[in-house]
Protein backbone atom coordinates (compact mmCIF):
# COMPACT_ATOMS: atom_id res chain seq x y z
CA UNK A 1 0.00 0.00 0.00
CA UNK A 2 2.69 1.98 0.68
CA UNK A 3 4.68 1.79 -2.73
CA UNK A 4 1.16 2.43 -4.27
CA UNK A 5 0.53 5.82 -2.24
CA UNK A 6 3.94 7.01 -3.11
CA UNK A 7 3.36 6.31 -6.63
CA UNK A 8 0.17 8.06 -6.35
CA UNK A 9 1.38 11.17 -5.05
CA UNK A 10 4.18 11.07 -7.40
CA UNK A 11 1.60 10.83 -10.17
CA UNK A 12 -0.33 13.85 -8.91
CA UNK A 13 3.28 15.68 -8.49
CA UNK A 14 3.82 15.29 -12.41
CA UNK A 15 0.17 16.38 -13.05
CA UNK A 16 1.09 19.66 -11.06
CA UNK A 17 4.47 20.06 -12.60
CA UNK A 18 3.76 19.43 -16.48
CA UNK A 19 6.76 17.78 -16.84
CA UNK A 20 9.68 15.59 -15.13
CA UNK A 21 10.84 18.88 -13.01
CA UNK A 22 9.94 18.24 -9.45
CA UNK A 23 8.49 14.42 -9.77
CA UNK A 24 11.18 13.40 -6.88
CA UNK A 25 12.05 16.96 -5.16
CA UNK A 26 15.48 18.42 -4.53
CA UNK A 27 16.46 14.94 -3.45
CA UNK A 28 16.22 12.81 -7.02
CA UNK A 29 19.58 11.48 -6.54
CA UNK A 30 19.29 9.50 -3.06
CA UNK A 31 15.52 9.02 -3.18
CA UNK A 32 14.36 5.59 -2.37
CA UNK A 33 12.68 4.84 -5.66
CA UNK A 34 13.00 1.66 -7.74
CA UNK A 35 13.16 1.84 -11.56
CA UNK A 36 9.69 -0.04 -11.24
CA UNK A 37 8.13 2.59 -9.72
CA UNK A 38 9.39 5.06 -12.01
CA UNK A 39 8.55 2.74 -15.38
CA UNK A 40 4.89 2.95 -13.67
CA UNK A 41 5.11 6.79 -12.97
CA UNK A 42 5.87 6.64 -17.36
CA UNK A 43 3.01 4.51 -17.96
CA UNK A 44 1.06 7.18 -16.05
CA UNK A 45 2.64 10.05 -18.33
CA UNK A 46 1.74 7.83 -21.32
CA UNK A 47 -1.87 7.36 -20.43
CA UNK A 48 -2.31 11.33 -20.17
CA UNK A 49 -0.58 12.11 -23.02
CA UNK A 50 -2.56 9.43 -25.02
CA UNK A 51 -6.16 9.06 -23.38
CA UNK A 52 -7.44 7.20 -25.79
CA UNK A 53 -4.62 3.70 -26.31
CA UNK A 54 -4.76 0.97 -23.43
CA UNK A 55 -1.39 0.60 -21.48
CA UNK A 56 -0.65 -2.04 -18.63
CA UNK A 57 2.28 -2.97 -16.85
CA UNK A 58 3.47 -6.14 -15.41
CA UNK A 59 6.35 -7.47 -13.50
CA UNK A 60 7.09 -10.63 -15.87
CA UNK A 61 6.95 -12.68 -19.02
CA UNK A 62 6.54 -16.49 -18.63
CA UNK A 63 8.97 -18.72 -21.22
CA UNK A 64 6.23 -20.02 -22.74
CA UNK A 65 5.11 -16.72 -23.94
CA UNK A 66 8.28 -15.88 -25.11
CA UNK A 67 8.27 -20.02 -26.69
CA UNK A 68 5.02 -18.81 -28.56
CA UNK A 69 5.54 -15.59 -30.05
CA UNK A 70 8.96 -17.41 -31.68
CA UNK A 71 7.05 -19.82 -33.05
CA UNK A 72 4.85 -17.18 -35.03
CA UNK A 73 8.11 -16.42 -36.36
CA UNK A 74 8.78 -19.87 -37.53
CA UNK A 75 7.28 -23.14 -36.38
CA UNK A 76 11.15 -24.51 -35.75
CA UNK A 77 11.22 -22.02 -32.82
CA UNK A 78 10.13 -21.98 -29.59
CA UNK A 79 10.06 -25.45 -28.88
CA UNK A 80 12.13 -26.28 -25.94
CA UNK A 81 10.77 -25.40 -22.54
CA UNK A 82 11.43 -27.84 -19.47
CA UNK A 83 10.40 -25.63 -16.33
CA UNK A 84 6.64 -25.22 -17.17
CA UNK A 85 6.41 -21.63 -14.83
CA UNK A 86 9.91 -20.38 -16.39
CA UNK A 87 9.53 -16.50 -16.02
CA UNK A 88 11.70 -13.36 -16.50
CA UNK A 89 11.55 -10.47 -14.69
CA UNK A 90 13.23 -7.36 -15.48
CA UNK A 91 14.11 -5.09 -12.59
CA UNK A 92 11.57 -2.50 -13.99
CA UNK A 93 9.09 -4.27 -15.62
CA UNK A 94 7.28 -3.94 -18.93
CA UNK A 95 5.32 -1.89 -20.41
CA UNK A 96 2.95 -2.66 -22.64
CA UNK A 97 0.24 -1.25 -25.22
CA UNK A 98 -2.59 -2.48 -26.65
CA UNK A 99 -2.86 -2.40 -30.72
CA UNK A 100 -5.35 -2.17 -32.97
CA UNK A 101 -6.27 -5.77 -33.39
CA UNK A 102 -6.40 -6.27 -29.26
CA UNK A 103 -2.88 -7.67 -29.85
CA UNK A 104 -0.31 -6.44 -26.42
CA UNK A 105 2.81 -4.89 -27.64
CA UNK A 106 5.79 -4.25 -25.53
CA UNK A 107 6.36 -0.49 -25.14
CA UNK A 108 9.55 -0.20 -22.37
CA UNK A 109 11.75 -2.71 -20.53
CA UNK A 110 13.57 -1.53 -17.64
CA UNK A 111 16.70 -2.68 -15.01
CA UNK A 112 18.71 -1.17 -13.15
CA UNK A 113 22.05 -2.41 -12.24
CA UNK A 114 24.30 -1.33 -9.43
CA UNK A 115 27.80 -2.86 -9.22
CA UNK A 116 31.34 -1.90 -7.46
CA UNK A 117 31.01 0.76 -4.53
CA UNK A 118 34.60 1.86 -4.70
CA UNK A 119 33.17 5.21 -4.87
CA UNK A 120 31.38 5.25 -1.45
CA UNK A 121 33.77 2.97 0.63
CA UNK A 122 36.85 5.63 -0.19
CA UNK A 123 35.02 8.46 0.79
CA UNK A 124 33.97 6.57 4.07
CA UNK A 125 37.73 5.59 4.65
CA UNK A 126 36.93 1.91 4.52
CA UNK A 127 39.62 -0.25 3.17
CA UNK A 128 38.84 -3.72 1.11
CA UNK A 129 40.26 -7.26 -0.12
CA UNK A 130 41.35 -9.95 1.63
CA UNK A 131 43.94 -8.35 3.87
CA UNK A 132 41.92 -5.25 4.24
CA UNK A 133 44.83 -3.38 2.93
CA UNK A 134 43.29 -1.99 -0.26
CA UNK A 135 41.40 1.18 -1.67
CA UNK A 136 39.94 -1.05 -4.83
CA UNK A 137 38.07 -4.07 -5.09
CA UNK A 138 38.44 -6.05 -7.88
CA UNK A 139 35.18 -6.03 -10.03
CA UNK A 140 32.63 -8.93 -10.17
CA UNK A 141 30.66 -10.56 -12.91
CA UNK A 142 27.10 -10.31 -11.52
CA UNK A 143 26.07 -7.69 -13.87
CA UNK A 144 26.71 -10.70 -16.71
CA UNK A 145 23.17 -12.03 -16.04
CA UNK A 146 21.63 -8.92 -17.20
CA UNK A 147 22.42 -10.74 -20.88
CA UNK A 148 19.49 -13.42 -20.38
CA UNK A 149 16.76 -10.61 -19.70
CA UNK A 150 18.01 -8.91 -22.93
CA UNK A 151 18.09 -11.97 -24.88
CA UNK A 152 15.27 -13.29 -23.38
CA UNK A 153 13.30 -10.20 -24.34
CA UNK A 154 15.15 -10.19 -27.98
CA UNK A 155 13.56 -13.65 -28.73
CA UNK A 156 9.88 -12.28 -27.37
CA UNK A 157 10.45 -9.30 -29.68
CA UNK A 158 12.00 -10.79 -32.81
CA UNK A 159 9.25 -10.23 -35.03
CA UNK A 160 9.23 -6.25 -34.08
CA UNK A 161 10.64 -3.62 -35.41
CA UNK A 162 11.94 -2.16 -32.49
CA UNK A 163 13.38 -2.99 -28.99
CA UNK A 164 13.10 -0.73 -26.27
CA UNK A 165 15.16 -2.63 -23.50
CA UNK A 166 16.69 0.09 -21.22
CA UNK A 167 19.93 -0.68 -18.85
CA UNK A 168 20.71 1.38 -16.13
CA UNK A 169 24.17 1.07 -14.79
CA UNK A 170 25.51 3.02 -11.84
CA UNK A 171 28.90 2.03 -9.69
CA UNK A 172 32.35 1.79 -9.61
CA UNK A 173 32.33 -0.66 -12.29
CA UNK A 174 30.89 1.58 -15.21
CA UNK A 175 33.39 4.59 -15.31
CA UNK A 176 33.65 6.33 -18.80
CA UNK A 177 36.13 8.91 -17.31
CA UNK A 178 38.97 8.48 -14.81
CA UNK A 179 37.90 10.38 -11.29
CA UNK A 180 39.38 11.18 -8.54
CA UNK A 181 38.19 10.43 -5.03
CA UNK A 182 39.13 12.21 -1.40
CA UNK A 183 39.53 9.96 1.62
CA UNK A 184 38.24 11.30 4.97
CA UNK A 185 42.86 11.47 5.86
CA UNK A 186 42.99 13.43 2.70
CA UNK A 187 44.72 11.18 0.80
CA UNK A 188 43.45 10.93 -3.07
CA UNK A 189 42.20 8.17 -4.93
CA UNK A 190 42.61 7.48 -8.61
CA UNK A 191 39.92 5.08 -10.36
CA UNK A 192 41.51 4.83 -13.86
CA UNK A 193 38.19 4.07 -16.35
CA UNK A 194 40.01 2.04 -18.29
CA UNK A 195 41.52 -0.32 -15.72
CA UNK A 196 40.91 -3.90 -16.23
CA UNK A 197 40.74 -4.70 -12.69
CA UNK A 198 37.43 -2.33 -12.49
CA UNK A 199 35.52 -1.63 -15.71
CA UNK A 200 32.71 -4.01 -16.77
CA UNK A 201 31.23 -1.84 -19.37
CA UNK A 202 32.74 -3.79 -22.37
CA UNK A 203 31.17 -6.69 -20.96
CA UNK A 204 27.46 -5.42 -21.67
CA UNK A 205 28.61 -3.92 -25.23
CA UNK A 206 27.80 -6.96 -26.64
CA UNK A 207 24.01 -6.55 -26.17
CA UNK A 208 24.03 -3.46 -27.98
CA UNK A 209 26.61 -4.87 -31.01
CA UNK A 210 29.42 -1.89 -29.90
CA UNK A 211 27.25 1.39 -30.76
CA UNK A 212 27.66 4.30 -28.60
CA UNK A 213 25.95 4.18 -24.91
CA UNK A 214 23.86 7.15 -22.90
CA UNK A 215 22.08 6.75 -26.44
CA UNK A 216 18.50 5.73 -27.20
CA UNK A 217 18.80 2.58 -30.01
CA UNK A 218 15.14 1.43 -29.63
CA UNK A 219 14.20 1.18 -33.18
CA UNK A 220 16.11 -1.91 -34.86
CA UNK A 221 18.81 -1.01 -37.03
CA UNK A 222 19.18 -2.58 -40.31
CA UNK A 223 22.80 -3.18 -41.63
CA UNK A 224 23.40 -4.65 -45.10
CA UNK A 225 26.38 -7.12 -45.66
CA UNK A 226 26.91 -8.45 -49.00
CA UNK A 227 23.58 -10.13 -50.45
CA UNK A 228 22.13 -9.82 -47.35
CA UNK A 229 20.00 -7.50 -44.67
CA UNK A 230 20.34 -8.14 -41.14
CA UNK A 231 18.12 -6.87 -38.07
CA UNK A 232 20.03 -5.47 -34.94
CA UNK A 233 18.21 -5.23 -31.60
CA UNK A 234 20.27 -3.49 -29.56
CA UNK A 235 20.06 -2.76 -25.71
CA UNK A 236 19.96 1.53 -24.72
CA UNK A 237 22.80 1.14 -22.12
CA UNK A 238 23.24 4.65 -19.89
CA UNK A 239 25.56 4.82 -17.21
CA UNK A 240 26.28 7.85 -15.16
CA UNK A 241 30.06 7.50 -15.72
CA UNK A 242 31.30 8.54 -12.48
CA UNK A 243 30.47 6.16 -10.35
CA UNK A 244 27.32 7.89 -9.00
CA UNK A 245 23.68 7.27 -8.34
CA UNK A 246 20.92 7.59 -10.98
CA UNK A 247 19.21 11.37 -10.57
CA UNK A 248 15.52 9.58 -10.86
CA UNK A 249 14.10 12.24 -12.91
CA UNK A 250 16.80 12.11 -15.60
CA UNK A 251 15.77 7.85 -15.70
CA UNK A 252 12.22 8.89 -16.15
CA UNK A 253 13.09 11.13 -19.46
CA UNK A 254 15.16 8.42 -20.83
CA UNK A 255 12.11 5.96 -20.06
CA UNK A 256 9.73 8.30 -21.59
CA UNK A 257 11.88 9.49 -24.76
CA UNK A 258 12.40 5.51 -25.66
CA UNK A 259 8.53 4.64 -24.50
CA UNK A 260 7.77 7.46 -27.34
CA UNK A 261 10.03 5.93 -29.90
CA UNK A 262 8.39 2.15 -29.29
CA UNK A 263 4.64 3.94 -29.96
CA UNK A 264 6.59 5.95 -33.20
CA UNK A 265 7.62 2.41 -34.29
CA UNK A 266 4.27 0.79 -33.57
CA UNK A 267 1.98 3.55 -35.38
CA UNK A 268 0.89 2.24 -38.22
CA UNK A 269 -1.03 -0.65 -35.46
CA UNK A 270 -2.18 1.91 -33.44
CA UNK A 271 -3.77 4.28 -35.98
CA UNK A 272 -7.23 3.27 -34.93
CA UNK A 273 -7.22 4.32 -31.82
CA UNK A 274 -5.02 7.64 -31.72
CA UNK A 275 -7.25 9.03 -34.88
CA UNK A 276 -10.52 7.93 -33.06
CA UNK A 277 -12.55 10.51 -31.54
Amino acid sequence: MAIKNQSNRLTNQHKLSQGVVGIFGDDAKSHDVTVGEISKLVMESLKIEYPKINFRYRTSIKKDEINESLRKVDPELGKTLFVLNSSIKPDGGIIEVKDDNDEWRVVLVTEAKHQGKDVENIRQGILVGTKINQDLMAAGNAIERSHKNISEIANFMLAEIHFPYVLFLEGSNFLTKTISIIRPDGRVVNLEYNSGMLNRLDRLTSANYGMPINKNLCVNKFVKHKDRTIMLQAASIYTQGVGEKWDRNEMFEIMLEVSKSSLKALGRDLFTQITTK
